[in-house]
């Protein structure tokens, strides 16, 4: 029961992920959980779906105001911070707004989670940060240097990498879904790009596991499937039962044709557990039951992809196909 009687901070608590980790955390009956955002129709929504939880209380709210993330901050325990614009092409067109809110917002969390005296915060960042050829990737990367961990501190900080999260926002499934509804073209960069791809209860299982075994510093990494754009389009056509057609677009500025979630200087002091690396601040820490990772990059293009049919399996688990 980690979290009985202890206050959380969901920052960004409104999204896919944030309302799955905060239906996990309640099953260890938290004190408090805050969940701060700044969308007040989603807070109603999330409001909506916990059944109006006494446990849950809703704060209106950016990350870019210094002053009321540092209010928010008061008396809590752990903080997750989750929020984040996320689109590639959207941080493309408004490199600043991305700044402002990747890395100015995450500097208010630091700081403010310093002055709070918070126990531990875990920062969710992306494979895009690893040798970043857009904004967004750019922007997480910094972020991720902003949050690890300060000598100076009693705050431990620590980050996760995520891949693509099936069924989250801006994630390339509801975009297809989406297209075959209505009946228009799947728009495909390339057949042959290869993602990272995760579902929600992984993401939240490595968020949580983060939290609570974080000594401070680290980067967590989850050992995910590889699946390829094309595979994954042709399944939801023919599960779908639409004529409808592929048009392949190209890549977008920004965009690569594979991802990377570990470069080969991070995998010589990283440890590898059973379905997950971890990159210490500190080259010498050791964690239990765990090897030294074999040197190299871990990126989607050097992996094997998985089969339709596992791919098949993983949608089917994650509730995007109907079983037949």
């Amino acid at each position: 029961m980690f979290f009985k009687d202890k206050t959380i901070l969901v920052i960004g608590g409104t999204g896919t992920i944030g309302t799955s980790v905060v239906k996990e955390i309640l099953k260890d009956s938290p004190k408090k959980i805050k969940i701060f955002s700044r969308d007040e129709y989603k807070q109603h929504q999330v409001r909506e779906m916990f059944g109006h939880h006494n446990a849950i209380h809703f704060l209106i709210g950016d990350i870019r105001d210094a002053s009321r993330v540092e209010e928010v901050m008061s008396n809590v325990d752990y903080v997750l911070h989750l929020a984040a614009m996320k689109r590639v092409d959207a941080c493309e067109e408004n490199p600043m707004e991305a700044v402002e809110t990747n890395i100015v917002g995450s500097a208010n969390v630091r700081n403010a989670a310093i002055k709070k005296n918070v126990k531990k915060v875990i920062f969710t960042s992306s494979d895009k940060a690893i040798s970043p050829t857009n904004t967004y990737g750019a922007t997480k990367l910094i972020a991720e240097r902003l949050l690890a961990n300060p000598s100076s501190s009693s705050t431990k900080f620590a980050s996760v990498r995520f891949g693509n999260v099936m069924g989250s926002r801006g994630s390339v499934i509801p975009l297809f879904q989406e297209q075959i509804k209505m009946n228009q073209k799947i728009t495909i960069t390339d057949p042959k790009m290869t993602r990272f791809m995760m579902t929600l209860s992984q993401a939240t299982s490595l968020t949580l596991q983060a939290l609570k075994e974080s000594k401070g510093g680290e980067v967590f990494v989850l050992k995910m499937p590889v699946i390829r754009l094309g595979d994954l389009a042709d399944l939801l056509i023919q599960h779908s039962g639409s004529p409808v057609t592929t048009e392949y677009i190209g890549l977008k500025p920004g965009e690569k044709m594979y991802e990377e979630l570990m470069t080969y200087d991070e995998s010589q002091q990283a440890w590898e557990l059973e379905d997950m690396f971890v990159i210490p601040s500190e080259s010498a820490r050791v964690y239990p039951d765990s090897k030294k990772v074999k040197h190299g990059t871990y990126r989607s293009n050097d992996q094997e992809v998985v089969t339709k049919e596992q791919l098949q399996q993983l949608l089917l688990e994650a509730g995007f196909l109907e079983k037949r």
